[in-house]
C-alpha cells in the first residue's frame, strides 16, 4: 500500500475496523438527470439499501414495490418477493448493456445492476481499494480552488464490478474522499467528477453523506451541470 492508502484508511475509519464490519445499511435517495435520460425517474427516490462489506452484494428493500426487493451481485441481479419468489431475474447483467446509446431505455434490471455495483463501491471505500488485485499508485497532486488535493489511481481487476478499470480519487489533506473520477463503461466511457461531501462517521467508519456527479472538460475541470447524478444518505449504520 501507498503511504496515501494508509492515510486514507485512517482517515475512514482504519482497515481493522473496516474488516470487522459485516454489512453497511444506508436510506437516502438517488436522483440526476441519469435516471430521466434512461426512462426511470424517481426510480431510487426512497432508497433502503444493506451492502455486505466484504463481497460484492447489495439488497434494496422495497425496489419498484412495498413488498419486492432487489438483490445484485456481479453475475445476477433479481427482483424478489419478501418469500425470496424471483420475480424478474438478469444473468451476465453487465452484457445487457452492450450496444447502447447515451439515452437507450433501461429496464429495472439495467437499474439493479448499475444502482448495485455503484453503491458497493461507493459505501464501501476506501476499503475496496484494499481487495485482491487492486493496484494502486499515487499521481502528482490536484489544486482545485484554494485547496491542493493527493490523489490516488486505482486499477481494477476484471472480476470486480466497477465503473471502468482506471479510476481516480482525490483526498483532502485530512485524508478525506473529496472527488473520483471515472469514464463508465456501461453508460459509453463519457469521464465525470464524483464530487463528495458532508463526511460522517458511523461505528467508527467515515462516509460522505453528499454526493454528485458532473460532467468533466477535457483538462479534467469540472462543468458545473448537469448533476447526473446525486445521491444523499439520512441514515447509515455498520454491524
Amino acid at each position: 500500500m501507498t503511504n496515501l492508502l494508509d492515510l486514507v484508511l485512517e482517515a475512514h475509519g482504519g482497515l481493522q475496523r473496516w474488516r470487522e464490519a459485516r454489512t453497511i445499511h444506508a436510506k437516502g435517495s438517488v436522483g440526476g438527470l441519469l435516471w430521466t435520460l434512461r426512462g426511470r425517474q424517481g426510480i431510487l427516490a426512497t432508497a433502503d439499501m444493506t451492502v455486505d462489506a466484504q463481497q460484492q452484494r447489495v439488497v434494496f428493500e422495497g425496489f419498484t414495490g412495498p413488498e419486492l426487493r432487489g438483490v445484485f451481485t456481479p453475475g445476477r441481479v433479481a427482483i424478489e418477493r419478501r418469500d425470496g419468489e424471483v420475480v424478474a431475474e438478469r444473468t451476465s447483467p453487465r452484457e445487457a448493456f452492450a450496444g447502447h446509446g447515451p439515452d437507450t431505455p433501461w429496464d429495472q434490471l439495467h437499474v439493479l445492476y448499475f444502482a448495485g455495483y455503484t453503491m458497493w463501491n461507493y459505501l464501501t471505500a476506501p476499503y475496496l481499494l484494499t481487495r485482491p488485485g487492486v493496484a494502486v499508485e499515487e499521481l502528482e497532486p490536484w489544486q482545485e480552488g484554494d485547496e491542493s488535493w493527493r490523489r490516488l489511481r486505482a486499477t481494477f481487476p476484471d472480476a470486480l464490478a466497477t465503473h471502468a478499470r482506471e479510476q481516480t480519487f482525490s483526498y483532502n489533506t485530512a485524508g478525506l474522499l473529496r472527488r473520483h473520477d471515472y469514464a463508465a463503461d456501461v453508460l459509453g466511457g463519457a469521464p465525470a467528477a464524483h464530487l463528495c461531501e458532508k463526511h460522517a462517521t458511523v461505528s467508527g467508519l467515515v462516509f460522505p453523506t453528499h454526493r454528485y456527479v458532473l460532467p468533466v472538460q477535457e483538462d479534467a475541470r469540472v462543468l458545473p451541470e448537469p448533476v447526473l447524478v446525486s445521491i444523499d444518505l439520512t441514515e447509515i449504520s455498520v454491524a
